[in-house]
């Protein structure tokens, strides 16, 4: 599997499919892997990435702090996520790209679009992640990492993350940025980048990122296609219907999107 330095972390991509570049990033939370296209949730019974490698050069990777990627320690904000698919774009020698989101990587594709403009032809946002109901469930994982912390230590943290197998959201003592830390940082100073981590990403009841403000100013074309649970909120969706000037909305709830209509409703839009 090729990587590349991006952002100055070492990033696992793959490459699949020929024609037009399509920038992903990735489904799946805090651990936001290739892999997820085709294994995690709706993306699997959908079979959105084996017809999209049919049409475009798909860029797929490891999110930083995920998978076989690594990571930092560090306050992190959208624009460090979206700069990983900037540089990697950089890496491969892309100037412009069609751009997909799927959960928690709608949030970093606006990102993106917001940053860099410039680079994004227009944005595919599949089931972002967002609602009252996804924010209180992120702020609790944020806040029972940083307990156990201060409960048990570094030491301790550093030992559960290279003796276990699981994820932030299948253990939320574990945090963000399991795959990297290590004993020797000031507990105070981790526990306040947890904190301060914790609050800017995930800071209003709808989806997380740019501000609305800074989205009503993107000019570029979008299609949002809603999700409908406790952690895909169909009210984030249509958020960013409103946000998002001349946006198109697929007004299907996910269990009317299936892989005969989704795959072609995508290749629709991606290659107006």
């Amino acid at each position: 599997m090729p990587t590349a330095v991006c952002d100055g972390i070492e990033t696992r991509y793959e490459v699949l499919g020929h024609g037009p570049p399509l920038l992903l990033f990735s489904p799946g939370g805090f651990n936001a892997t290739v892999e997820n296209w085709s294994t995690f949730g709706i993306y699997a019974r959908l079979n959105l990435f084996e017809h999209l490698t049919q049409h475009f050069s798909c860029i797929a990777f490891d999110k930083r702090e995920s998978g076989q990627s690594g990571g930092r320690v560090e306050r992190l904000t959208w624009k460090h996520y979206a700069s990983q698919g900037a540089d990697l774009l950089d890496h491969l020698g892309i100037e412009r790209s069609r751009v997909m989101g799927g959960c928690i990587g709608c949030s970093i594709a606006l990102a993106f679009a917001d940053a860099y403009p410039q680079r994004a032809e227009r944005l595919v946002l599949y089931s972002p992640a967002g609602g009252p109901r996804y924010r209180m469930t992120q702020h609790s994982r944020f806040e029972q990492h940083a307990e156990f912390v201060r409960a048990e230590g570094l030491e301790a943290l550093v030992e559960l993350a290279r003796t276990g197998d699981k994820t932030f959201a299948q253990d939320p003592r574990l945090g963000p940025w399991a795959s990297v830390v290590t004993a020797d940082i000031d507990v105070d100073e981790y526990l306040g980048i947890v904190a301060d981590t914790g609050r800017v990403l995930f800071d209003r009841d709808t989806v997380p990122g740019p501000a609305p403000e800074r989205l009503m100013e993107l000019e570029i074309p979008a299609l949002v296609v809603p999700g409908h649970d406790p952690s895909h909120a169909t009210s984030a969706a249509r958020y960013l219907e409103e946000c998002l000037e001349g946006s198109e909305y697929w007004d299907l709830p996910p269990e009317a999107q299936t892989a005969e209509t989704a795959p072609p409703r995508l290749l629709d839009f991606l290659n107006e």
